[in-house]
């Protein structure tokens, strides 16, 4: 009687019932039993997921109709199971059902997903909503909502209904980022409102400006880890999505590069001259024209008042990392970018190496000093990665700037100590700077091997080298492909003398 049971193999349709319901059996809590031991959860996923246990859609179009039906069956008992635990008093089983109701929405079949979402989306937002205070529900049900939007997201019929539910997640997600909560429930805020924007933009229309205050004032309160300030960039990269026109990527690049600048005023006082900063503010805010209104509604004695020093070098690199993303993803509209102001700031933060200006020795303190100094790698790599932004945004049409790119990476290269910087360098060479850059590489390169310990045959103490080496064995290629800085060069400096025209249109972010 037993070997009537046994299941043909491993992708039998017989099989998908047996194991999901042994799975809601063994490893799920109920009302009486608790939660055993959350690692548990990583297997029921990987389980489910390998094994397709929510999908009803059975790979042979010959399968059994009762073995259909007990799988439909095992679905029903297990999402059952799930909404008695979404609806628990105790946050452990609470947290548990919202991972596995999220994990559901992904993997079920389009079907029961259409029966069901609107109503496991209400279960889900009440979690993100107060009364409730477990930081490990708020941060569940954020994945798991963005989860089912990400789905929703992808059924064209279903885009009305997914706007009108995303809309109502805005207001609890802004909510979580202005309370003094945890980098965990942020970071869970911060994705579900990336998805927000991604999938229903037409929804953060109301909401615009509260979003940007939100991530700005976040970004500046100096609470947050590493990961978080990289969510809140990149978040805040996005918000033009949501409009979707020129003015408002414009504007908020514009927002952004002031800000930036107004922080490197303090934070360079006594490490360039004056003229810098002078030059800067000038070419952002021409004579005559209206500064544009601050980021985040935040005003420089805002600024002043919040910030402490140990953490104006992470909001500048978090702001920088705003404006690579933005040159770098895609946009619905042709945009001009500003290609002068992007150079501008990328080489005066580069320009600057933390030895103090001869006239303005007072101002600036031995602890000043050295707090500079020693965020100043990080805040040149960040240079770099907006260097390297610019030209892999705007490619060909860069050749009006190519001169300025390449003179700036030739004074920085030849200064340029750290190998981790080097090697940046070399990874905006490789992108379009070949032609120009190659003696500077082999310049340093042969200056470095001087000092340089090998090690069975390896480099030891100069990793950047070894990308050197990469690049410089690379065959010159006379011929060179469209969309680079070189190639672009190229085409009009074949011979020599002959002259380079620049392109009459504007700069665009396709």
């Amino acid at each position: 009687m037993a070997a009537v049971d046994h299941v043909q193999n491993m992708n039998d349709v017989a099989l998908k019932p047996r194991l999901l319901r042994s799975l809601t059996k063994h490893h799920l809590p109920d009302e009486k039993h608790p939660l055993k031991n959350p690692l548990h959860l990583s297997r029921v996923i990987s389980t489910v997921k390998t094994h397709r246990l929510l999908s009803e859609n059975p790979a042979s179009q010959s399968a059994d109709q009762k073995h259909i039906d007990r799988w439909k069956s095992a679905v029903d008992a297990w999402v059952n199971r799930l909404l008695v635990l979404v609806s628990s008093n105790m946050p452990d089983k609470c947290w548990a059902g919202i991972c596995l109701l999220g994990l559901t929405c992904q993997e079920c079949c389009l079907e029961r997903f259409l029966a069901s979402y609107s109503d496991w989306f209400q279960k889900l937002l009440s979690h993100i909503q107060p009364p409730v205070e477990s930081h490990f529900v708020k941060v569940a049900s954020c994945a798991a909502i963005s989860d089912l939007l990400t789905r929703l997201g992808g059924l064209p019929n279903e885009k009305k209904e997914g706007t009108s539910h995303a809309s109502k997640v805005l207001q609890p997600v802004l909510k979580l980022l202005s309370d003094d909560s945890s980098d965990a429930a942020w970071d869970g805020a911060v994705c579900l409102l990336c998805t927000v924007i991604t999938f229903f933009p037409s929804s953060v229309h109301r909401h615009y400006d509260s979003a940007e205050a939100a991530i700005v004032s976040k970004i500046m309160s100096g609470k947050c880890n590493v990961n978080t300030l990289e969510n809140l960039g990149h978040c805040l990269a996005l918000l033009p999505k949501s409009r979707g026109d020129e003015d408002s990527w414009s504007l908020m690049m514009q927002k952004v590069l002031l800000s930036i600048n107004v922080h490197l005023n303090d934070a360079f006082q006594g490490l360039e001259e004056e003229s810098q900063c002078s030059e800067a503010m000038r070419v952002l805010v021409p004579p005559g024209k209206e500064p544009p209104p601050p980021l985040g509604g935040q005003t420089s004695s805002d600024l002043a008042t919040k910030r402490p020093d140990q953490y104006l070098v992470s909001s500048v690199s978090t702001l920088m990392l705003c404006c690579s993303t933005m040159l770098t993803s895609s946009y619905p509209v042709q945009i001009p970018v500003p290609v002068k102001l992007l150079l501008m700031l990328a080489a005066r933060i580069l320009r600057v190496d933390g030895s103090l200006s001869q006239a303005l020795y007072p101002i600036t303190t031995t602890m000043q000093q050295e707090l500079i100094c020693s965020e100043l790698p990080l805040l040149h790599m960040y240079s770099l990665e907006l260097l390297a932004a610019v030209v892999k945004g705007v490619r060909s049409q860069l050749l009006p700037h190519a001169a300025g790119i390449v003179r700036l990476l030739t004074e920085y290269f030849r200064a340029c100590v750290l190998p981790e910087l080097k090697t940046k360098c070399l990874v905006i060479y490789r992108a379009g700077m070949a032609v120009y850059l190659t003696q500077e590489v082999v310049n340093n390169a042969f200056a470095d091997l001087g000092s340089t310990a090998y090690v069975n045959g390896e480099i030891s103490s100069k990793p950047y080298l070894k990308v050197s080496t990469q690049l410089l064995q690379q065959p010159y290629q006379r011929k060179r492909k469209h969309g680079t800085i070189a190639g672009c060069l190229g085409e009009h400096t074949d011979r020599v003398g002959s002259e380079v025209s620049a392109p009459r249109n504007p700069t665009l972010l396709s």
